[in-house]
């Protein structure tokens, strides 16, 4: 099987203090410790046991800059195959609709059974995966928390309302938004850094892929402003008995309509 995963590098909430410009227009970036986006990390993680048990080969494609290549090398050293990276100054500034359609350029130039996002990216939209499935008129399942390979089908698991788990049947090839627990990605040791440390990754600009309409000329949502919310008041503490906490947390929802 012929798996495409969709990565991005962005800044390590864990190792970075995130702040905002004085002008609102962006987070500061400088000195900040970037990583792959979590999701991502997941997604890969289960592209390499599909492929450990199925056979195949797992590439990791990402839209970035030269920087970004140091995430592919990251995935590889976990064990994807291949890595391709697509970059271009056109590209940037591009909304969830202009990344989509750079990933779908960059599919269509291979042959891919499986195409593997993460949930969501450090935006939070959660959009690219399913704008990209559209683009490629393939069948989509979001929030992916257990895959099993069927012949020319999966059976696939979707983390629904309540902490329901939903069970779907998806023809091959498609798109699949893989959400976090789903596995326990593997550790990355400094030895397989080194191994793939040389390996060329091929780069592909927008000229290559043929796409145009993106970067921030052709975004259609834009970011207007960042700000830090208001901090809100803080918690109130039940104090008393366990009797006296319930008649106390009780007459509190009355008071706030959620009880009548």
């Amino acid at each position: 099987m012929e798996i495409l995963v969709c990565v991005k590098r962005v800044p390590d909430t864990a190792e970075n203090e995130i702040t905002i410009k004085g002008d609102g227009t962006d987070i500061q970036r400088d000195d900040l410790v970037y990583s792959v986006n979590e999701w991502d990390n997941y997604a890969t993680e289960e592209a390499i046991q599909i492929r450990d048990n199925v056979g195949g080969t797992v590439t990791v494609v990402t839209v970035g800059d030269s920087e970004s290549e140091e995430i592919l090398r990251r995935q590889m050293a976990m064990g994807a195959d291949n890595g391709i990276l697509l970059a271009d100054g056109a590209f940037d500034g591009s909304d969830a609709r202009g990344i989509a359609s750079i990933l779908a350029a960059a599919v269509k130039k291979g042959k891919y059974d499986l195409i593997l996002t993460g949930a969501q990216a450090d935006d939070g939209a959660g959009a690219v995966g399913g704008m990209l499935a559209a683009m490629l008129d393939l069948p989509y399942a979001s929030l992916v928390n257990k895959v099993e390979v069927a012949g020319n089908k999966l059976k696939v698991g979707r983390e629904i309302e309540g902490g329901n788990q939903e069970m779907n049947e998806i023809d091959l090839p498609c798109v699949l938004s893989i959400q976090t627990g789903i596995n326990e990605p593997r550790y990355v040791g400094i030895r397989g850094i080194r191994k793939v440390a040389s390996v060329e990754i091929p780069t592909h600009n927008a000229g290559a892929l043929g796409v145009s309409g993106v970067g921030k000329a052709g975004a259609q949502v834009k970011r207007v402003d960042y700000f830090t919310p208001p901090a809100g008041k803080g918690a109130e503490i039940l104090e008393g008995s366990m009797e006296e906490k319930i008649d106390k947390l009780i007459e509190l929802l009355k008071a706030k309509g959620g009880l009548k």
